[in-house]
């Protein structure tokens, strides 16, 4: 009885998160520790990436913002308002995927490309490779090809002048005369 008396106010005091509403996704209840050592353990190690790497400064940049945030609250709900990037636990396990694309860019060295490297032009007319996944951008409206022909030979006054004619009467905005 003294238990539930004392317990259940202190438990409620401390915000405990019985479920993430996430399957296969456990509460972390100490999801605020994990967090603040992950991104530690990141910036230490994205120091192998080298400094004016694009990847580096965003993986920094983000870490440190995140890392700033979980040391000054002290709870899980004030942690994930002020980020908005999910639960903690959801971001513990981003944490942890980061540092494993850490250790495959540096064993990868995306960085390192060679000056003597040469690489594969495709002209537009020549074959594309059955390797190499065929992208053909959809159809352009048929007023592109007609302003395009219009700008092509100086036309382009008259190409406007002809479309105002399939304006309203009445432009948003414009009050009518009564």
């Amino acid at each position: 009885m003294f238990l539930r008396r004392v317990a259940r106010p202190l438990m409620m005091m401390a915000k405990v998160k019985e479920t993430t509403g996430i399957v296969g996704l456990d509460v972390v209840p100490n999801a605020r520790e994990v967090l603040i050592s992950l991104y530690s353990k990141t910036l230490v190690e994205i120091k192998a990436v080298p400094e004016d790497e694009g990847y580096r400064k965003a993986v920094e940049s983000f870490t440190r913002h995140r890392l700033k945030v979980c040391r000054e609250e002290e709870d899980w709900e004030s942690i994930e308002k002020r980020l908005g990037c999910g639960q903690v636990e959801e971001l513990i396990e981003e944490a942890k995927d980061e540092l494993k694309l850490i250790g495959h860019m540096i064993e990868w060295k995306p960085w390192g490309i060679p000056d003597d490297y040469e690489c594969e032009v495709i002209e537009n007319d020549a074959p594309v490779p059955k390797h190499i996944p065929l992208h053909r951008p959809g159809p352009l409206p048929e007023e592109f090809y007609r302003t395009l022909e219009a700008v092509s030979t100086n036309t382009l006054e008259d190409a406007v002048s002809c479309s105002k004619k399939d304006e309203p009467a009445i432009a948003s905005g414009e009050q009518q005369s009564k």
